[in-house]
């Protein structure tokens, strides 16, 4: 029996809605659709979700739940990550999503966040030994050491790629004091890490990740190379954003994610002495529409 199942996360760059068919043959992207709120820089920058984001969130959510529903799911869970769990109003937020949209949104912990993205990156990057697994958001950066499907230790870093901007003013393009003083903020959140683990691989999952692996391998290679992080950090830091978009065909606003982004994945393959990473095609979102499959999440109705 094939399942259509609807799972969306309000991240800290974007929301973002997966309805995928699940059965037999395995998990199949029906609908992957996004809009940009930028929560995580936000945050960061005012300690809260204003009220025009709230705005703009809960009639995203409505469009999700449409949307959905047109597409026969069975039902829908919404979860939500950093910026959310950092925002102070949180709780004034979830009310009004309720009201406006009868959704509940449930509020994920970096463990769990952690969690579901392995699920999800295993569809397609296994690996024997140790790994890590590592998501750069908006507003955090999860990292993981992994051994198969058990996470061995789990590490929330609060500088994800809206922090970032934020904090260090890292606009495009930046001056080599922007890109110093973000770099420290990596060096400074990813000393939580711990390095005296022996892993083989890293693997980079969320859009993020995506975003520099088309960007950099427009042909599809999933594995992204030190020297090209390097390259793209150099190249990000002298263009503006809608001349970068233009050059590698991302959206403009992910155009922005490029330089944090590489600086970020740059620091993680120089921690562990790893030279490569392998982007994973998914993560979250599909590991929730497999927990849903099982039982282990129950959905919404629509």
């Amino acid at each position: 029996m094939t399942n259509v199942l609807a799972a969306a996360d309000i991240g800290s760059n974007t929301a973002h809605l997966l309805v995928a068919s699940y059965g037999p043959s395995g998990l199949g992207r029906l609908l992957n659709e996004s809009e940009w709120l930028s929560l995580g820089q936000v945050v960061s920058h005012e300690n809260r979700i204003p009220k025009e984001l709230i705005s703009r969130l809960t009639t995203t959510l409505k469009a999700f739940k449409s949307q959905s529903a047109s597409l026969k799911a069975d039902g829908i869970y919404v979860f939500a990550t950093e910026a959310v769990r950092k925002a102070e109003n949180h709780r004034d937020v979830l009310k009004i999503i309720k009201k406006e949209t009868g959704l509940d949104v449930d509020i994920i912990e970096p463990k769990r966040e952690a969690e579901l993205g392995l699920k999800g990156a295993l569809i397609d990057c296994h690996s024997d030994g140790r790994f890590v697994l590592a998501e750069t958001g908006g507003g955090s950066v999860q990292v993981a050491v992994c051994e198969g499907a058990d996470i061995l230790s789990e590490t929330s870093a609060p500088i994800g790629t809206g922090v970032l901007i934020d904090r260090a003013l890292l606009h495009q393009p930046a001056t080599t004091r922007q890109v110093g003083a973000a770099e420290a903020l990596i060096g400074d959140a990813l000393s939580a890490v711990p390095s005296d683990v022996d892993v083989k691989r890293l693997v980079a999952s969320g859009g993020v990740a995506r975003g520099l692996w088309r960007a950099l391998h427009p042909d599809g290679d999933p594995t992204i190379h030190l020297e090209e992080l390097k390259f793209m950090a150099w190249v990000a830091k002298r263009l503006n954003q809608t001349t970068i978009g233009k050059r590698y065909s991302v959206k403009a606003k992910r155009a922005a994610t490029l330089l944090p982004g590489s600086l970020v994945y740059k620091a993680l393959m120089e921690k562990f002495n790893l030279s490569e990473m392998t982007v994973s095609q998914f993560g979250v979102r599909e590991g929730a529409i497999l927990e849903m499959s099982q039982g282990k999440i129950l959905p919404c109705q629509l």
